[in-house]
């Protein structure tokens, strides 16, 4: 399907009520984007910015006020219910500001967000992908400092250095640095079942990393391509969309806003302990590459991208 704005995170809601999709401007902010409902071969339909935003801060820091929603611009999300039951999306958001913004997601009578709060940078950060706690804290990559993005990446894809690292938020404590997160470009995050590890996606290291939250240990390693958004299947397994070109091909389809970036993607299905992998899909060239996201819903995968105009659909 190609109407969309670099779809570059993709969310299923319950009861195949559609995906959510997180249409990103520009990582520096100076586009804006929104978030949209997608129903697979139908309507495209923005849920924000939409309808009068109300002023209710009760998810995320209270001295965190809302966003300017013309500058609005979305990057990583995530979708989870939390304690309470209540269904939680988690926005990292540059229009504006770098934070990461709280909605909760109702279904009667129809798909809608509420904004419910947020919690701002703590300084000189630059946000990637957010992955949420039952308790209603999350844990987000940071993937760079905000005034050093250049010379973080050559000194990261020449040299390996650490750039970044993973922040962790809750509702009692604020911010904090998560013990043994530091890496290479933090880019896609998820969290364990129960709650009691990390997998980091170190874009510029090459790897998947699991991370144990009480020890701060590297309990497993996935080498392979340069791994971006990571997402649960239904088997278990941790998907992985991992790019196989270059940074000259990466970086030439920046500025893509029609048709599609062309450079070689896997997909790769990870074993959530020891981290082997087997290749779902492998793909350079039309209709798309430069896949960012591998979404499993039903026996179709739906396939994101930074850069380009569309999703698109996979059956193995």
């Amino acid at each position: 399907d190609c109407r969309f704005q670099n779809p570059e995170d993709l969310a299923a809601l319950p009861g195949d009520a559609g995906l959510l999709v997180s249409q990103m401007g520009q990582m520096d902010g100076s586009v804006a984007g929104d978030l949209a409902l997608y129903m697979p071969g139908g309507a495209i339909d923005v849920l924000f910015p939409g309808p009068a935003l109300t002023d209710d801060r009760s998810w995320g820091d209270a001295s965190c006020a809302p966003p300017d929603e013309a500058a609005f611009s979305p990057h990583g999300l995530d979708l989870l219910t939390r304690a309470d039951g209540r269904l939680m999306l988690l926005v990292v958001n540059h229009g504006g500001r770098e934070s990461v913004e709280f909605f909760e997601v109702t279904a009667a009578p129809v798909p809608a967000l509420t904004w419910r709060g947020c919690a701002e940078d703590p300084g000189n950060a630059a946000f990637n992908d957010v992955v949420g706690r039952s308790d209603g804290g999350f844990y987000v990559t940071h993937m760079f400092p905000q005034d050093g993005q250049m010379g973080a990446m050559l000194q990261g894809a020449l040299l390996g250095s650490d750039t970044g690292h993973v922040y962790a938020w809750s509702p009692e404590g604020g911010w904090s640095v998560v013990p043994g997160s530091e890496g290479p470009f933090p880019n896609g995050i998820e969290l364990a079942e129960d709650e009691s590890a990390l997998y980091i996606n170190m874009y510029l290291a090459g790897e998947v990393r699991k991370l144990d939250l009480e020890t701060g240990e590297v309990l497993a390693v996935y080498a392979g391509g340069n791994p971006d958004n990571s997402t649960w299947a239904a088997d278990g397994r941790l998907l992985v969309a991992t790019h196989i070109a270059g940074l000259t091909e990466t970086t030439a389809c920046q500025d893509i806003a029609e048709g599609s970036c062309g450079f070689a993607f896997r997909i790769v299905a990870l074993d959530p302990e020891s981290l082997a992998a087997e290749t779902v899909l492998e793909h350079g060239g039309a209709p798309m590459g430069g896949a960012t996201v591998a979404l499993e819903v039903g026996e179709t995968l739906y396939l994101g991208t930074f850069a380009g105009d569309r999703i698109a659909a996979y059956r193995p």
